[in-house]
């Protein structure tokens, strides 16, 4: 913890806020579900088969949803703490993360000109190892060899789902003879994109951590970092779309279940870590398949079934043998 740094005790919060046993489950239920439900909406958004808006406007508006719903639960539940001073000490690490978290989501647009999206679908399962070895190094939370395994069965699971988990029974074309294509700078994009996601998810469960804040009020802070950058980030792209412009009520269910994800995500950063987070996104393969089936007729191939199993195993190796 010593790598980041620890908060001054100018600012002490009340007693932790920590989720029941109950709520804590239904969290992670409502997050594998934001996760698994997300490429599903974008596919309902299309029309004509393109994204009819900017995804940079979408991202703000993400990100200002959070930082309205952290104000709203500081007020609610933290209000006697308006009235402290806070250190720039607290809020400037907020800065590095929302940057990296930034710099994270323009890098996977960039990058896809460097590969098909299969191949990014496939490559971007290592980040799950770049982020367990970020966690273990910089956390200094030693991972036995059991753990280790579990880790890489999500990994592959991942790779599973993304290389045929789903087929179109109108394509006659099978999941085997997909052709995977990317140049040497896209190995290197996916690569630091991996790097990246790990260090910006650990960097900020770290501060999370070691900080005497309210969660609350630490959201504050990094939403606000978040808004600010990303709407910088918007109006430097040369986009001819109006920020509203190609909106619908789909994509309103998209800001708001991924803002609420988003809070649910730093509360497990707070109380748990990364790992668990890890978990969920491999999770939500399953809520992926089932409202693929249910809304495009998809079918699902041999590659979902091993996935799922490999799902089932890292869990039972990671939680379930004592």
């Amino acid at each position: 913890m010593g790598t980041f740094g620890k908060a001054t005790g100018a600012l002490l919060s009340p007693a932790p806020w920590v989720p029941q046993r109950g709520l804590w489950g239904l969290m992670l239920l409502l997050s594998v579900a934001v996760y698994g439900s997300h490429a599903p909406l974008l596919t309902l958004c299309k029309v004509d088969g393109t994204i009819p808006f900017s995804s940079s406007s979408v991202v703000v508006l993400i990100e200002l949803t959070k930082l309205v719903l952290s104000l709203f639960f500081l007020l609610t539940w933290d209000r006697q703490l308006l009235g402290v001073a806070v250190s720039w000490h607290h809020v400037v690490p907020f800065a590095l993360s929302a940057l990296l978290y930034a710099a994270n989501n323009n890098l996977v647009v960039h990058m896809q000109l460097f590969m098909d999206p299969s191949t990014y679908q496939v490559l971007s399962n290592l980040k799950i190892v770049s982020t367990a070895l970020l966690y273990s190094l910089f956390l200094r939370q030693r991972l036995c060899m059991r753990k280790w395994l579990a880790l890489f069965l999500l990994m592959a699971a991942g790779v599973s789902y993304s290389l045929g988990g789903l087929q179109d029974p109108q394509d006659s074309s099978s999941p085997s003879r997909m052709q995977l294509h990317i140049t040497l700078v896209g190995l290197l994009l996916i690569s630091v994109y991996c790097l990246i996601s790990g260090l910006s998810a650990v960097y900020t469960e770290a501060i999370l951590k070691t900080q005497a804040l309210p969660l609350s009020l630490q959201n504050l802070f990094l939403y606000f970092f978040g808004v600010l950058l990303n709407l910088i980030g918007h109006f430097w792209s040369s986009t001819e779309r109006g920020f509203l412009e190609g909106f619908s009520s789909w994509v309103l269910v998209i800001v708001v279940s991924q803002a609420l994800n988003g809070l649910i995500m730093s509360v497990v950063m707070k109380h748990s870590s990364n790992i668990t987070r890890l978990f969920v996104i491999s999770c939500s393969i399953l809520v992926n398949a089932i409202l693929s089936v249910m809304l495009f007729n998809l079918q699902l191939t041999l590659l979902f079934f091993i996935a799922v199993l490999c799902i089932g195993l890292a869990v039972h190796l990671y939680y379930g043998v004592t």
